[in-house]
């Protein structure tokens, strides 16, 4: 007669605990720390999530979305961001330069105004007192 061997643990290959893990998610947590002397040198915090992008999702966690090396999509979000920032400035730049030349402008203006009076009056005769030419008699 033969007899079966009945274990007490079902046996479950490697896909089905794949597919438990990535269903449920497992969360792996860990901190190592260096100390010399009471001194900390170093720390390293270890966080580590698995599981499908579905499951992730469900629990807010979408990072591969906006991350430019990873989605298109986010590549152009970022470039859009970029240009518009680099317009603001561009904008900001040119206010500055026409605000500038209005200036300097009106900064040359005041300069030669002053200027021109002077050598208008220095160009035009002086009103003053009649001068008495001297007649010649005969």
């Amino acid at each position: 007669m033969s007899e079966q061997i009945v274990h007490s643990i079902q046996s479950t290959n490697l896909a089905d605990i794949l597919e438990r893990v990535l269903d449920k998610g497992i969360v792996i947590a860990g901190d190592i720390q260096i100390k010399l002397a009471d001194v900390e040198l170093l720390t390293i915090k270890i966080r580590l999530l698995i599981a499908s992008v579905d499951k992730a999702q469900q629990i807010g966690i979408n990072w591969w979305e906006t991350d430019s090396y990873l989605c298109s999509k986010a590549k152009e979000t970022e470039a859009e961001k970029e240009r518009d920032e680099l317009k603001k400035k561009l904008e900001k730049l040119e206010a500055k330069v026409e605000t500038s030349n209005s200036r300097a402008k009106l900064a040359t203006r005041l300069a030669y105004a002053p200027a021109k009076r002077a050598g208008q009056a220095k160009s035009q005769p002086k009103a003053g007192p009649p001068r008495a030419e001297k007649s010649k008699i005969k």
